[in-house]
């Protein structure tokens, strides 16, 4: 699929007027990586026909989704109004992104961008994607266990505690507020986790797994403590040994709420967000509402789950 420049324009105009309503008299920094620097490029130009005071910063890529940025890159962004992060790894699970957000930063974050998934996934109705997330919210945010079930061997239940949900829309027009782009999922950084997840949707390294292509992980108070797949354990070891157990951390989740993804492409970023699936992550919570600090967050897509909010099934949107 060939993407021009007008196609990137259509999506950052949604991108900066729609879902960041940015204002004339307000300051934005895009913060890009030698990779998407075209993705970059369009949202700067549309925010510079909107505010004087508008800035890129681009720096080489990262080695790992929630490694932090430059210190130059977080300090801008803690200094700015407002932040658009197309970038090849994850700042959405970063100390630069929460403090920026702490500062009274309002912005999105759109990790493993492609010039593809832009396009499509800020093609949406960010009303319905409002609307899906709302009624998750009120079917599982009170609950104090989650349990999700697959045919293909899931039977996971999350405990609560005292966290609670988050809602991803895509409207982040107040102060410190954030977002995924492309957006449309409810989630959880859970006090504890114990049973079994099948990953059989999207997960990196790999991307769209194949028909039949499996990824088990077993998890035990809050832990995952076995992975079926080599590459995925070899990036949980290495990072273990920075952070000890923290790496194991069951971290997250999450709901899809967007009925207009109807297909999983590969990119994490678009397929969480996928009406009728489930994604499950490992790794740093703190951004989410947890307290663990670790270099990494790996989610993995579950397709065709079922979810029971304390014994009670859930109706889940679908595409």
């Amino acid at each position: 699929m060939a993407i021009d420049d007008s196609d990137l324009r259509a999506a950052s105009e949604t991108a900066v007027h729609q879902c960041l309503d940015l204002q004339a008299d307000e300051s934005l920094v895009v913060v890009t990586d030698d990779t998407r620097q075209r993705i970059g490029e369009a949202l700067y130009e549309v925010a510079s026909e909107v505010t004087d005071d508008a800035s890129i910063i681009r720096y080489p890529p990262g080695n790992q989704h929630g490694e932090e940025p430059p210190a130059p890159v977080a300090a801008a962004m803690a200094d700015a109004d407002a932040f658009l992060a197309p970038t090849s790894k994850s700042l959405s699970h970063t100390r630069a992104r929460g403090d920026a957000c702490d500062a009274g930063a309002r912005g999105a974050t759109l990790p493993g961008i492609t010039e593809e998934v832009f396009v499509t996934g800020l093609d949406a109705d960010y009303d319905a994607i409002y609307d899906h997330s709302k009624a998750m919210l009120d079917a599982v945010g009170d609950a104090d266990e989650v349990r999700v079930t697959t045919e293909k061997g899931t039977d996971i239940t999350f405990v609560r505690g005292d966290r609670e949900w988050l809602a991803d829309t895509g409207s982040i027009a107040d102060a410190g507020s954030f977002s995924n782009l492309p957006a449309g999922e409810i989630f959880l950084s859970p006090e504890s986790a114990t049973g079994t997840f099948v990953v059989d949707g999207t997960m990196m390294p790999h991307g769209l797994l194949d028909e039949g292509q499996e990824l088990r992980f077993e998890v035990e108070d809050g832990f995952v403590t076995h992975i079926s797949d080599d590459d995925i354990r070899e990036q949980v070891e290495e990072a273990a040994e920075e952070v000890g157990q923290d790496a194991y951390n069951l971290a997250e989740i999450g709901i899809g709420t967007n009925v207009g993804v109807t297909d999983l492409v590969g990119s994490v970023l678009l397929d969480e967000k996928a009406a009728g699936t489930i994604h499950i992550a490992i790794g740093d919570d703190a951004g989410i509402g947890g307290d663990t600090d670790a270099p990494l967050h790996l989610d993995g897509i579950v397709r065709n789950p079922t979810v029971y909010a304390d014994g009670e099934e859930v109706d889940l949107p679908q595409p």
